[in-house]
């Protein structure tokens, strides 16, 4: 659950900073890790 916590909050501070057009290359990158952690989170799966 806490994982798709930080997705969210990642994708809407990329969200904010892409309409706004605020820290220019840095927004992308935020949407590179939350797709990275997303991508874990599909792999791993639950192990519990």
């Amino acid at each position: 659950m806490m994982l798709w916590t930080i997705i969210g909050i990642l994708l809407l501070i990329w969200l904010v900073g892409f309409v706004l057009d605020v820290a220019g290359g840095l927004v992308h990158i935020l949407l590179v890790v939350a797709l990275i952690v997303f991508i874990y989170n599909m792999i791993t799966g639950r192990k519990r």
